[in-house]
This record gives C-alpha cells, sequence and structure tokens, in this order.
C-alpha cells in the first residue's frame, strides 16, 4: 500500500480547512476577497464531500475547503483522500472534537485502490500529519485494513485456500507467532468433521484446511478470532442463481477479516494472547459434495442435519468455536459474511452484532462510536431457537420458515457451540456494493477498526 499519510512533506504543503455548513459563512468573511469570491461562485456551501481547490495567482494552489456538512465524522476525511489532485496536504483547520489520529487514518482508508490487474503508476494525494497523530499507529491499521480488502477483492482463481494458508503464515513468521495446519483427510483424523464435509468436493489443490496461528505471551488473557474462509461458495447442491454467485469471492471475508484485526494486534503488541482461528473450505459441487439430509458429526459431538447445502458458513464456523472453547478464552469474536438476511434488515453498510454479554456489548458499542466504524446489536431471541430443532439430529442449519429472521437463527445456530465466556458474532458484508468517493465499489473491512479499539481498552 502507498505511504498516504507522513510526517514530514517532499514540497509545498496545501493547507486544508473542514467545515461544516454553519461554518463557511463565518470562514469566508475572514478571508482574502479572492479567496471568498472563488468560494462564492463556485457555490461551496460546506456539503458534504464537497471539495473546493483554490487556486493562486501563480498556478498553483493556495488552499483547499471540504465540506462536512452539518456534523460529518471523522469518516467524512475519507472522501477526501479520493478527491484530491496528487500533492501533499496538512488539515489546517477541522472541527475541534475530531480526533486528528481518525482524521488520517480515514484518509488512508480513503486512499485504498485495488489495482492489482491494472497497470499501475497513478499517484496519490498524501496527508502530511500533524500534531496528534501517531503515523506508524494510523499505517498499521490502514495497512491491515488493505489486506482484509485486498483479499476480498481478489478473484477466487488467486484466493483459494493454499493462498489464504501462505498469507497466514506470512503473518504469522511476521510477528513471531506459531501456526499449524491441518488439511484436506487430515481433518477427520484432527476431529474437524463438519469443515471436511464442507470442502470435501473442492479439488485436491483447494482442499479444505484448518488454520491456527497462536502468539503472546503465557499468563496473559487469551482473545480467540475465529472467520469464515468460504473462498468460493456455490451454494453447493443447493446452488445459487447466477446473480447470487456473482460476489461470492468474498465468501471468505470473515478469513480475511480476523487476519487483518489479529495483525493489527500483534503490531500493537497489545497485552493479550490470540488465538487466530480460520476454517477454510470451498463451498464446490462435485460428486462428493455434501447432500441436503446428510447429518454430519461436529467436533463438539453435536449431530447436523444439513437442511441447505448453502448454510454452510455456519457448519465450518461450528467445528472452529469449539475449538476456540477448548483454549478457554477470556473473549471470543467471530467474523462472518454468514447472511443475506442481515443484509435485508441492515443493508450492506451497517453489520449486526450478536451478544449475551451486555457489558461486552457497551464496550463494542463504546470503540465503535470512537473510530466511526458504525454496527447495530441484534438480538439473540430465544423464541427462535426452536426453529433449528431437528427430527433426526440434535440441531440442523437452516431453520424453519415460520422463524424469518434468519441472521439471528445462524447467530442462535453459532451459540450452541460457542465458548461459554463472552463470545460476541459479527455477521459483515465487507463489500461496497456501490462505490462512492473515499468508498469504491469492492471490498470493505468492517468492524475491525471498533474491535481494535475495544481489544486495546478491555486488555490495555
Amino acid at each position: 500500500m502507498t505511504e498516504v499519510v507522513v510526517d514530514h512533506a517532499e514540497g509545498a504543503v496545501v493547507p486544508v480547512h473542514a467545515l461544516r455548513e454553519k461554518e463557511v459563512a463565518g470562514f469566508l468573511d475572514g478571508r482574502q476577497a479572492f479567496v471568498k469570491a472563488f468560494a462564492e461562485l463556485s457555490e461551496f456551501k460546506g456539503k458534504p464531500g464537497q471539495v473546493l481547490v483554490v487556486p493562486d495567482t501563480e498556478g498553483g494552489l493556495d488552499r483547499v475547503l471540504f465540506g462536512l456538512g452539518e456534523s460529518g465524522d471523522a469518516q467524512a476525511f475519507r472522501a477526501l483522500a479520493a478527491k484530491l489532485p496528487a500533492g501533499d496536504y496538512r488539515i489546517a483547520s477541522a472541527p475541534a472534537e475530531l480526533a486528528p489520529d481518525q482524521v488520517a487514518l480515514a484518509f488512508a482508508l480513503g486512499s485504498y485502490r485495488f489495482d492489482r490487474y491494472k497497470k499501475k503508476g497513478e499517484k496519490h494525494p498524501r496527508l502530511v500529519a500533524g500534531e496528534g497523530v501517531d503515523v506508524a499507529e494510523v499505517r498499521q491499521v490502514a495497512h491491515a485494513c488493505a489486506l482484509a480488502r485486498n483479499m476480498v477483492n481478489t478473484p477466487p482463481n488467486d484466493m483459494g485456500p493454499l493462498q489464504i494458508e501462505t498469507i497466514a503464515r506470512e503473518i504469522a513468521e511476521q510477528h513471531g507467532a506459531s501456526i499449524t495446519v491441518i488439511t484436506g483427510e487430515g481433518l477427520l483424523e484432527a476431529n474437524y468433521p463438519a469443515v471436511h464435509a464442507v470442502g470435501r468436493a473442492a479439488t485436491p489443490e483447494r482442499a479444505p484446511r484448518m488454520i491456527e496461528i497462536t502468539w503472546g505471551e503465557a499468563g496473559r488473557p487469551l482473545v480467540a478470532l475465529v472467520g469464515k474462509g468460504v473462498v468460493f461458495d456455490t451454494g453447493g447442491l443447493d446452488i445459487k442463481p447466477a446473480a447470487g454467485m456473482r460476489t461470492m469471492k468474498k465468501d471468505m471475508g470473515g478469513a480475511a477479516h480476523v487476519l487483518a484485526l489479529g495483525r493489527m494486534i500483534m503490531a500493537a503488541r497489545l497485552p493479550v494472547r490470540l488465538a487466530i482461528l480460520v476454517p477454510t473450505v470451498e463451498n464446490a459441487i462435485s460428486g462428493d459434495a455434501m447432500r441436503p439430509g446428510d447429518v454430519l458429526a461436529s467436533r463438539k459431538g453435536l449431530s447436523i442435519e444439513v437442511g441447505n447445502t448453502d448454510a454452510e458458513g455456519r457448519l465450518i464456523l461450528a467445528d472452529a468455536l469449539t475449538r476456540a472453547a477448548e483454549l478457554e478464552p477470556a473473549l471470543t469474536l467471530d467474523l462472518a459474511t454468514l447472511t443475506g438476511a442481515a443484509r435485508m434488515a441492515l443493508g450492506p453498510q451497517l453489520p449486526p452484532f450478536y451478544t449475551d454479554d451486555d457489558e461486552l456489548a457497551g464496550q463494542i458499542e463504546a470503540a465503535m462510536n470512537a473510530v466511526a466504524d458504525p454496527m447495530w446489536r441484534m438480538p439473540l431471541w430465544k423464541g427462535y431457537v426452536d426453529s433449528i430443532d431437528s427430527d433426526v439430529a440434535d440441531v440442523k442449519n437452516d431453520s424453519d420458515a415460520w422463524a424469518q429472521a434468519g441472521s439471528i437463527t445462524a447467530a442462535l445456530f453459532l451459540q450452541k457451540f460457542a465458548p461459554s465466556g463472552p463470545w460476541a458474532h459479527f455477521d459483515i458484508f465487507a463489500w461496497n456494493p456501490r462505490g462512492r468517493p473515499g468508498w469504491p465499489s469492492g471490498g470493505e473491512a468492517q468492524a475491525i477498526r471498533a474491535l481494535y479499539r475495544m481489544i486495546a481498552d478491555r486488555f490495555g
């Protein structure tokens, strides 16, 4: 990732004035006549994302005016990064309540481009960080978010189980962590039967695997991060329609997110131990694919009836969450691109999360507000748990139609396998379906900035 937040300039630095709508008139009244006239001629009103590049008398840039609307938060600066011409800039003025480090991070996130398959050479604007900005911290968080987005954006022919394993190994080596990988038929010997069942239909070079990274000093509290790693989801024998399959390269978004979050934690050397658990499969179609009506074993010992082969993510998470429980974590977080029902409820920009732990929920909400990483707590409504009862097994992976609340029932399924201590489930989308300045269409990092802050606050 090109460094876009720096601590020194290479040439002239253009000042940026970030203004809310009510502040524009007062700001312009105190400027040179030509600045006020240019702003009025350009109809600069401070609307959200509005950018006015003011030229100087010598053909250069005098300053930039940036609109925050009525109450823009720090993440608004993602749009600024996407709209500025190449050059060096500094924030000359902004509302006092916007933390400089969050502004700088937003600028870095808004500079993201996925150009692996395109000719490169495009220059980016850079932000010269001011006081109160830890440039190294901003970079490591921005780089981790870019890793998650790059993994989600990479097409499945170049992001299979082996590639996720390779990335996991690189992260582990970089931070002195340990890693174990169990592959193919070894999953049955190691008691990961549900992971094996979902991934067994793939070709041998894309065999399923269970990836486990461990890091940290003995005696510190253990944080378990569990991420769904379905590198491509056909839906299995309950095959998806073409439109539903088009973006299924992103179904490993949970794996990408926990690897990125783990990298943030290790880079910052937070005072915790980590277990990063990434069940990684391709939900393919072949003569060996699991069938609707199959009854699968699980690591926990619960039998699972397969009501729908397209509800495969919760199956692999069941084994991984059971493994997390064996480690007796102080906190467990799982992230998964799990249900379309979550999108129906809250849309693509607002991922739901589930937990029965009110203290943990409050900490998550405080962190998400602090770093403008939006989520919404949804209920683990026990009135729907009967909908995943099976006539022939302990539980089934698709809920009865009467319950309707597909994201809630998926969370209730996972809760049966989750550790008994503090646990939260995040049904992320990991995708921007509509491109806008600072939020290009494609892979998006959701929840992990807030979770990083929450973990630092909870254990730091």
